[in-house]
């Protein structure tokens, strides 16, 4: 049997002070190195963690709409962000900045932090008062798309009594009567405007343009026969369905469930004629891709509710989506198309100097 010997006690003050010194400073070391050890494992977690970027959203979005409220591109908006903002889980809050055509949301967009928060209306007008003006904002450059979400109807109009029937009918007649052919839009340079005259320019037909400021007038003048013809987006229906003017065509690439026996002018022969004044949502450029790829999710989700869908309805609207990509590339082939068509018209701006 083999019997365990026990380490033997010290026998002086000295090798006992010597001992419990040597235990404490083992103890010690050991613990900091455990600490030490604790903490660089720690250590990259911790960096991680402050490089991360926060959530996002954390606070309300704010939705600039550059028309008065009340209108239908206000209203349709309106809906369409209560739907919306369950998915982002953050309020929108619509502004109206109202003016200058509805171009005022360029330069507003350009001055904002770009972190997602900001976001506006822009309707395709915004690109093409840039080609028509010296402005200090460039809306290609300055803006980064992110859907888009509808347009408009444009028609050609007469009035009730007038003996035209079809287009064919009144440029049969404009061309036996040079310059004598009254049109009217609602504005120089508005989608109106260039709508006819990119027909009548390709006729080689000449006529009489009469811009007006706005729907109203321009619905009287051609109801009550001031004017032979015009082009007008949707505010023309109350006047066509109780049989103030007649609509011969409309600029859609398809025919309009409202007016199914009027043809296009895609139709008629005219496949550079698609006008429907498209408008989309965009944030200011610089910000980050994934967060304009999660607002375009949202809203592309949020625009085919059945809620949205009934409001444009209600105002003669329709979806007309396209991703960010194809939005993008949109906007640039029909800024280049209309540069085109304004140098003819002799309303492009004049290069800085």
């Amino acid at each position: 049997m083999t019997r365990q010997t026990k380490a033997p006690l010290p026998t002086t003050p000295a090798e006992t002070l010597f001992n419990r010194r040597h235990w404490l400073g083992w103890s010690l070391g050991t613990g900091v190195a455990s600490i030490m050890g604790a903490s660089v494992g720690l250590a990259p977690r911790a960096a991680q963690a402050q490089t991360t970027a926060p959530a996002w959203p954390q606070r309300p979005l704010q939705l600039i709409v550059p028309w008065p409220a009340g209108g239908a591109t206000d209203l349709t908006l309106r809906v369409l962000c209560e739907e919306v903002e369950p998915l982002l889980g953050q309020r929108i809050v619509v502004t109206n900045r109202p003016g200058a055509a509805g171009t005022l949301v360029a330069p507003a967009l350009k001055a904002a932090e770009p972190d997602g928060y900001t976001l506006g209306q822009v309707p395709i007008t915004v690109y093409r008062h840039a080609l028509m003006n010296r402005v200090s904002w460039d809306p290609v450059h300055d803006l980064a798309p992110i859907v888009q979400v509808s347009g408009t109807t444009f028609g050609l109009l007469v009035p009730s009594a007038s003996p035209w029937k079809s287009l064919a009918d009144l440029l049969a007649w404009a061309r036996q009567h040079p310059g004598e052919l009254l049109m009217g839009s609602t504005g120089i340079g508005t989608t109106a405007h260039l709508a006819m005259e990119e027909i009548l320019l390709e006729q080689e037909i000449r006529y009489v343009h009469v811009p007006y400021k706005g729907t109203a007038d321009q619905m009287l003048a051609i109801a009550s026969g001031q004017l032979m013809a015009g082009v007008n987006s949707t505010g023309f229906a109350p006047w066509v369905d109780r049989g103030g003017m007649r609509l011969l065509a409309i600029f859609s690439a398809e025919r309009s469930p409202r007016w199914p026996q009027v043809p296009t002018l895609r139709e008629l022969g005219y496949p550079r004629s698609v006008y429907t004044s498209p408008w989309g949502l965009a944030a200011p450029r610089g910000t980050p891709p994934a967060i304009v790829q999660a607002l375009h999710d949202a809203f592309h989700k949020a625009m085919f509710s059945e809620r949205h869908m009934a409001a444009l309805a209600r105002y003669d609207q329709s979806i007309d989506y396209l991703d960010t990509r194809a939005y993008q590339q949109a906007i640039l082939q029909t800024v280049e198309r209309e540069k085109a068509l304004l140098q003819r018209m002799k309303l492009l701006a004049a290069p800085a100097a």
